[in-house]
Formats: C-alpha cells, sequence, structure tokens
C-alpha cells in the first residue's frame, strides 16, 4: 500500500482531533527520529498507525489481541492499553507491514516495555510530547527531548505514572519496567 492510500485508510477510522494528534505524531516521531539517529521513514511509518485502533470498539480491540495470541495479559489492564496492541497486530495483517520495528513502536506506544528500541522510544515519546499535547510538565519533557531522549522519557515515565497513580489506575507492568530499564540505562552511563 503506498503511502498516501495508507493516510487515508488510516485517517477513515479515526475522528479529525486524532487524525491532527497523528500528524503531529508522524511530524514529532521524524524530528526525533532525525535528531537520535533512528530511520525517519520507519518513524512515520509507525506513526501513521500507531492509534490505527484506538477507536474500534472494545471487543474488536479484545478480539484482535486474542487473534494474535501473544499479549492477552493486556486484557487484564486498562482498556486504554488494548489499541496499541490490536494496532500492531491489524498493522500486520491488515496493512503488511512485516517490520519488527515498526511493529514494536507500535505495540509500546503507550505502555514502553523493558529494552525498548530506539524506534520505540522515539515514538513513545512523540505520542507525548507532538504539538497538541497540553498537560503540565510537557515543556519541560519537550525541551529534554532536544538533548536528552533517556531524560525526556524517565519524565515522560514519571508523568504517565503520576496520572495513572492519581487516577488508582492499575498499572501495567511493562509500564514500570520501562521507566526503571531507563534508569539503569542512564545510571549505568553516567
Amino acid at each position: 500500500m503506498d503511502r498516501e492510500a495508507l493516510l487515508a485508510s488510516v485517517r477513515e477510522q479515526m475522528p479529525e482531533r486524532r487524525w491532527v494528534h497523528t500528524q503531529g505524531v508522524m511530524e514529532t516521531a521524524v524530528i526525533l527520529a532525525k535528531r537520535y539517529g533512528a530511520d525517519p521513514v520507519k518513524a512515520e511509518l509507525a506513526a501513521i498507525l500507531h492509534d490505527v485502533a484506538k477507536f474500534w470498539k472494545v471487543d474488536k480491540m479484545e478480539a484482535a489481541i486474542r487473534e494474535e495470541g501473544e499479549f492477552v495479559d493486556v486484557l487484564n489492564y486498562d482498556k486504554e492499553l488494548w489499541h496499541a496492541h490490536a494496532g500492531a497486530y491489524v498493522s500486520r495483517r491488515d496493512y503488511g507491514i512485516e517490520d519488527e520495528e515498526v511493529l514494536g513502536a507500535i505495540r509500546y506506544h503507550t505502555s514502553g516495555r523493558e529494552g525498548m528500541a530506539l524506534l520505540e522510544r522515539i515514538v513513545w515519546l512523540a505520542d507525548l510530547i507532538e504539538p497538541g499535547r497540553d498537560f503540565p510538565g510537557v515543556d519541560a519533557i519537550r525541551g529534554l527531548a532536544e538533548q536528552d531522549l533517556n531524560g525526556a522519557l524517565v519524565a515522560g515515565f514519571d508523568t504517565t505514572l503520576g496520572f495513572l497513580v492519581e487516577k488508582k489506575k492499575r498499572i501495567y507492568p511493562l509500564t514500570v519496567l520501562a521507566r526503571n530499564d531507563l534508569l539503569a540505562e542512564i545510571e549505568n552511563t553516567n
């Protein structure tokens, strides 16, 4: 599928405000990819598809996750996480994406994970700091992202975890593991 057809197909699956968000993630992911040495084409592709399943009905997301079969544990946690796993699965099934880097960036763009690949880090952060995002601390994280990818990620995870704790939400273990792994990586480089 060519880029324009892909864009049109993804756009059809979401409301206009989410499409504007997706465009912001695309732009930010490309900037971050160029800044930190990832492939900007892969970053853009993952950003295009990162929310492809976001507005699906819950039962459709669940069916996709169960059909894939590898990440059914996510079904025990907040439904806000489901679209990432469903999106990665349908990116392969429906859009022919076979690149594991791209699929991982889609799959982990909400939760993160231990041992995040560079592209996963970039798409996770781009989703958090794209120009349309407005939450306390986002400008500080954007500033960090200009010079310190891992520092910006830790700040982003801290914000995300704080939000989840405040809302009394269960925390997906991969998110805690991602933050701890990043902290260990930072400690080992200092």
